[in-house]
């Protein structure tokens, strides 16, 4: 805590000047003196061809460069760079750790790490800024060059979509790609400009700021390539447009390998002439070149049990990531909004625990495709490892109970590690009819999970399995928990009292 009167360490990012800001100030005046006629000849070569970074004012002025630490500034949140087991010792990582304090070390420990691309979250504690989320940059090697720009995309993009998510209004950036980590500067600034430039464009409307906190060295990259995804004027983003890499990835900032692209031609059987007939038969019989495209011949095929176990398992892998990728590209933040999956800490066997409030499942009124490509963005990384699901059917109504169409629609479509890493299933204050609904789903619609499924009917009991530390439960479901409990106390001692009394 500062001393009274004292001039507070932490920056407030509100008094930062924006990206148009900083830039209308000095380079609007040095910029328009240095342009030539050369310049004036190769933007109006440039007038013809369409920017895929325009210049937008409303963009710019959600953008801001920061030359200090990133742990200073009062954002939402900002980001911490670290290792999988999320103890890496780097400037940035220090700094956050020294100024938050001894309890986020010990906040980190529940995490159980961070895959390389993903991002956790924890509480700021003595920060200024609320949230801390948590990332792990790649490894640079250049043999696996595809494979990092991929991991460092992702780096941003979750960082980004956890954000909106929690409806943050300003994240404070670090540079994820450390120099431990051998990344180039220069293409690790590439994918996080575009990356964030694409994201505000598409899913940033609520997001009101993002401060690029860079040093010394890094600034000077940042202010160079800035203007080639965040152009303040027409006349920059027509000069930028030669500059720009060939890769500028697809429509969401992700990198894009052409050697990893589909090409389909038009109507690839109508060949015209014999010329290209004879080539056919150098395809060969590998597995590539036996692959079945027409998914409907497919799923015939199934039906009529003539499809091999491992072409299924095929067939609903490509199934199950088509549904993967819409859910990491679709807008889900109105059903995050509802807090009806969230995960909370471990059981007595260290495993995940996940949490499903059936209360907050309004069936009746939200889009439940959406809500079912939600369960599956979250959990898609929980199900690596063993994980454990509570669900809370506390007070739920008619209009959150979710049909066994829908169930079943679930598990057709989730991947086989769903089933298979799931190790218990707390079924919370069920009644007589969810008891025996279960009971029909599990023996006739999904195989494997009737073994897993406990019926909870107080806490007490979850509390053998899951220490109360460890879960996160809501204030009603105690509520109502400890009514119950005291209700059948009272119930008891009231028919202890009728059969003292004759006596």
């Amino acid at each position: 805590m500062d001393p009274l009167g004292a001039r507070s360490q932490f920056v407030a990012v509100q008094n930062l000047p924006t990206w148009d800001q900083s830039q209308g100030v000095q380079d609007e005046v040095d910029g328009e003196n240095q342009l030539t006629e050369e310049d004036d000849q190769l933007t109006n070569q440039l007038n013809s061809l369409e920017s895929p970074f325009p210049f937008r004012q409303d963009i710019n002025s959600k953008i801001v460069l920061f030359n200090g630490d990133v742990a200073l500034l009062n954002c939402t949140a900002i980001v911490n760079t670290s290792n999988e087991t999320l103890t890496d010792k780097n400037p940035v990582s220090d700094s956050i750790h020294r100024y938050a304090g001894p309890e986020l070390r010990d906040e980190l420990l529940k995490l159980k790490g961070c895959r390389t691309g993903e991002a956790k979250m924890t509480e700021g504690f003595n920060l200024a800024a609320r949230f801390i989320i948590h990332t792990v940059g790649p490894k640079y090697k250049a043999k696996y060059r595809t494979a990092a720009e991929s991991s460092l995309y992702s780096c941003y993009r979750n960082v980004m979509q956890l954000a909106k998510e929690h409806a943050m209004a300003s994240v404070g950036l670090c540079v994820v790609s450390t120099v431990k980590r051998a990344y180039p500067l220069e293409d690790a600034t590439h994918i996080a400009l575009r990356t964030v430039r694409r994201f505000l464009e598409n899913h940033g409307e609520n997001i009101e700021m993002v401060v690029f906190a860079v040093s010394d060295v890094e600034e000077p990259v940042y202010r160079k390539l800035m203007p080639l995804y965040y152009p303040c004027s027409k006349k920059e983003e027509k000069i930028s447009l030669p500059l720009l890499p060939a890769d500028i990835g697809n429509t969401e900032g992700e990198p894009v390998v052409p050697e990893r692209q589909i090409r389909i031609a038009e109507k690839p059987g109508n060949l015209e002439g014999d010329s290209g007939l004879s080539d056919l038969g150098l395809v060969g019989s590998h597995a590539f070149a036996r692959m079945e495209g027409d998914v409907d011949k497919q799923r015939k095929l199934i039906l009529q049990g003539q499809m091999s176990e491992a072409a299924q398992q095929k067939q609903h892998q490509r199934n199950y990531n088509r549904w993967l990728c819409r859910a990491r590209a679709e807008d889900l933040s109105d059903i995050a909004a509802l807090k009806a999956l969230y995960q909370t800490g471990v059981d007595l066997c260290g495993r995940t625990v996940m949490v499903v409030v059936g209360r907050n499942i309004p069936v009746t009124i939200i889009d439940m495709e959406k809500a079912l490509l939600y369960f599956i963005h979250v959990m898609d990384h929980i199900t690596v490892k063993e994980y454990v699901m509570v669900y809370f059917h506390t007070l739920t109504g008619e209009h959150n109970h979710l049909d066994t169409d829908f169930l079943k629609k679930l598990s057709d479509i989730v991947d086989a590690k769903f089933k298979k890493n799931l190790r218990a299933f707390y079924f919370v204050h069920p009644t007589f009819r969810t008891k025996v609904s279960t009971w029909f789903f599990t023996t006739f619609s999904v195989s494997g999970l009737k073994e897993k499924v406990h019926h909870i009917e107080n806490l007490q009991q979850l509390f053998t399995c899951i220490l109360p530390e460890q879960i996160d439960i809501p204030p009603f479901v105690l509520e109502y928990d400890t009514r119950r409990k005291w209700g059948n106390y009272g119930c008891s001692h009231l028919a202890l009292q009728n059969l003292i009394l004759p006596l």
